[in-house]
């Protein structure tokens, strides 16, 4: 089965530092196949016959013990991030509109979760929320569309408060990824 493993907070503002070909290697020496990273913020697809659950313990302990530090990392098949890419809530108009009122940014962001989404405590906090940006809850996936940059978004300061641990990545990036993972 092919896979892609997202780590959470390396190569972030300097800290946790992971070359890639160290983090190839890791998956190597773990047994798996079908190897690449994509860019420095901790995408690896790979390939293994091996059960999710039990590939996340292997991976989590094994890039502690390489690396000195825990990363959360979260597994998605490819299966998986096909369905993120067909699922994709957001209209292209929608998105135009967002990039009209700041051009230079990314708008769109996937946050990926280990567990299914507390949707009600999800619900709930973006009632809270006063702004323009919109939220969409899948089932292990939270999908954001901000009209700003991610670092000035209200929401995505509100969505990495949540006590789940969540990592996000841009849709030009899932994009990339899952063409990636089509190709192997």
């Amino acid at each position: 089965m092919k896979y892609v493993a997202f780590f959470r907070g390396i190569n972030v503002g300097g800290k946790n530092k992971v070359k890639m070909d160290e983090l190839r290697h890791l998956f190597s020496t773990c047994g798996f196949k079908g190897i690449k990273t994509y860019i420095q913020s901790g995408n690896v697809i790979f390939e293994s016959s091996q059960e999710k659950a039990l590939l996340m313990d292997i991976i989590a302990q094994a890039f502690a013990k390489q690396f000195g530090f825990q990363s959360n990392v979260i597994l998605r098949s490819i299966d998986e991030i096909s369905a993120v890419m067909s699922n994709f809530p957001f209209t292209d108009e929608e998105i135009k509109q967002a990039e009209t009122i700041t051009p230079d940014v990314e708008h769109v962001y996937i946050y990926f979760s280990k567990d299914a989404i507390d949707t009600a405590a999800l619900e709930e906090l973006y009632r809270t929320y006063d702004g323009n940006d919109k939220l969409y809850i899948g089932r292990q996936e939270i999908y954001l569309l901000c009209y700003q940059s991610i670092r000035d978004s209200k929401l995505a300061v509100l969505l990495a408060r949540l006590a789940i641990p969540l990592t996000a990545r841009n849709r030009k990036t899932i994009g990339k990824i899952y063409e990636l993972l089509v190709q192997q």
